[in-house]
């Protein structure tokens, strides 16, 4: 049977996947996220968000204050799950895409004359950021969470390692080493930074947790009860 290690605690759902499949696991948080105060700077025509804290921390800073009515501000952001959330408090979504990269291209072929606020942490990917100053893209940037690593140390080895950031490849990388693991990263992005460690890594089809794990089932050649 084999054991794995997810650096991100789960739902019940997400247990369930690899409980179905016969996967031993452990989980636990590689980083923790602390939301911050911050100034909303009026005059931008979109908002861009790249992860899903960036959401939860925009909404619980404005509760009270409905951008989407008061302004009709519409988002450009990055995952489904980010998309999800969105939608869910009222917000419209114009583009969704996998990674940064990908949404820059975007707005930079179609968006050359807008401009945007980018809410985003503290350790965010530079390839957004990099993408719109090259094509002079008119954007801010706002810091509305802070990632702070979590590392702990496990003696045991594990057959795989599920990494869900860049950041969380990094906290567990403080305090343990790959070996011969299998690592499993939701997006290349996290992948980019686990290849500092290791060369056996495996990426999920599309940045979404259920479909990490899924990867995960399936590249043990186990079956997954639907």
């Amino acid at each position: 049977m084999k054991n794995v290690l997810s650096t991100k605690l789960l739902t019940s759902g997400q247990k369930k996947i690899l409980n179905d499949a016969g996967i031993n696991f452990q989980e636990y948080e590689a980083i923790n996220i602390h939301y911050q105060e911050f100034q909303l700077t009026a005059n931008f025509d979109y908002f861009i968000f790249t992860s899903q804290n960036a959401v939860r921390a925009f909404i619980n800073h404005n509760s009270n204050f409905p951008i989407k009515k008061k302004l009709g501000r519409e988002c450009f952001c990055v995952g489904e799950k980010t998309k999800s959330l969105l939608e869910k408090n009222g917000y419209k979504v114009v583009k969704m895409a996998h990674n940064g990269a990908e949404l820059g291209v975007f707005i930079a072929k179609n968006y050359k004359k807008e401009s945007f606020l980018f809410f985003c942490g503290n350790r965010r990917n530079d390839d957004l950021p990099n993408i719109l100053t090259k094509h002079k893209i008119h954007f801010k940037e706002i810091i509305v969470y802070q990632t702070e690593l979590n590392p702990q140390h496990f003696s045991e080895p594990f057959d795989g390692i599920l990494f869900f950031s860049p950041s969380g490849v990094k906290s567990f990388t403080l305090s343990n080493e790959v070996g011969n693991s299998t690592v499993f990263c939701i997006g290349h992005t996290t992948a980019g930074e686990a290849a500092l460690f290791t060369d056996s890594i495996v990426v999920a089809d599309t940045p979404v947790v259920e479909n990490l794990l899924k990867k995960v089932s399936l590249h043990y050649n186990l079956s997954i009860k639907k």
